[in-house]
């Protein structure tokens, strides 16, 4: 179970689920700016500058993350190994993407977008049409963001407000789904925030609204390392926050439910009429020289897969 989640809970951009959004923006901003980036996003540091989250800006400076280096070197480490983390999943699902489209599809969804930006920044073919579900909150925010600057959608951008646990097909086609067209899913840093059995409710749903050729990525949600050694690193997180004059923010790991019969992702779509395939997030790291050998990645089932698949 999750140490802080409720049946009802709802967020921002700054609290709970929604600042992890921020975090993943920050980490695609670090990228994009630093030497020889796999991915460019280049509206990841407006959308980060006014989250007002504290730490995940923080993250962008350079020189805090040094601070850190001389603190703690490890923990240096695990944040570089986690920026590179993201990269390598944001390359993973942009291919994705890209490959959907040269398919012919022209129906994306992409559930609990956060702050994903793929709407405005990919290259979409004329007549895509991008439907983005998460709560009010968070696709306000983005909007606003990205309007205040001239920022416009590449895509027929379709925002659909509405939490996940609620009734979204119905909220999703009263937007102009069109269930007769194959779809592109896409459900990126999400599962580890379902319990199993939302897991297995959400790809139920995905399936009933899936035309024949529809696609569909995800990030598993990965194993959890024990309590000992979660507590050390949070810990270790606490006392840098207070050396250098960091808000605490709440611990990631409490907002994930850590359900031991969780479904396999690419056993259960096979089971339910579609054609999966699993590629290990740690091996596509290590194809893009991305991986950093630190203690936190000792256990590399900890880490999740990004699974593909085609509905028959």
């Amino acid at each position: 179970m999750s140490a802080l989640r409720t049946n009802d809970d709802t967020w921002d951009i700054a609290t709970s689920v929604g600042s992890t959004a921020v975090m993943v923006a920050a980490a695609r901003a670090s990228e994009t700016e630093g030497a020889d980036p796999l991915i460019r996003d280049p509206y990841a540091r407006l959308l980060v500058a006014g989250a007002g989250t504290g730490v995940w800006e923080a993250l962008l400076d350079e020189s805090l993350v040094d601070k850190v280096a001389e603190i703690d070197p490890e923990i240096a480490a695990v944040y570089h190994h986690m920026r590179n983390y993201q990269a390598v999943r944001t390359h993973f699902f942009d291919a994705y993407f890209a490959d959907a489209a040269e398919s012919g599809i022209r129906q994306v969804v992409i559930l609990a977008s956060g702050l994903d930006s793929r709407a405005y920044r990919l290259d979409w073919p004329a007549g895509t049409v991008v439907y983005e579900i998460d709560q009010p909150k968070v696709l306000d925010y983005k909007e606003q963001t990205l309007a205040a600057h001239g920022v416009t959608p590449a895509a027929v951008r379709r925002a659909v407000a509405i939490d996940l646990r609620q009734d979204w097909p119905v909220a999703l086609t009263a937007a102009g789904f069109d269930t007769a067209a194959p779809t592109a899913w896409l459900a990126e840093g999400l599962l580890m925030y379902l319990p199993a059995e939302s897991q297995d409710r959400l790809f139920e749903q995905i399936t009933a609204l899936s035309a024949p050729g529809s696609r569909i990525a995800a990030e598993t949600a990965g194993n959890h390392r024990s309590d000992e050694r979660r507590e050390q690193m949070s810990e270790r997180f606490k006392k840098i926050a207070e050396t250098i004059g960091l808000t605490q923010t709440v611990d990631i790991e409490d907002l994930m439910y850590r359900d031991e019969d969780r479904a396999a992702v690419d056993a259960w779509l096979d089971e339910h009429g579609w054609r999966a395939s699993a590629q290990p997030s740690t091996a596509e790291m290590r194809r893009l020289n991305r991986w950093t050998g630190v203690t936190m990645t000792d256990d590399e089932d900890a880490f999740s897969e990004f699974v593909t698949a085609v509905r028959t």
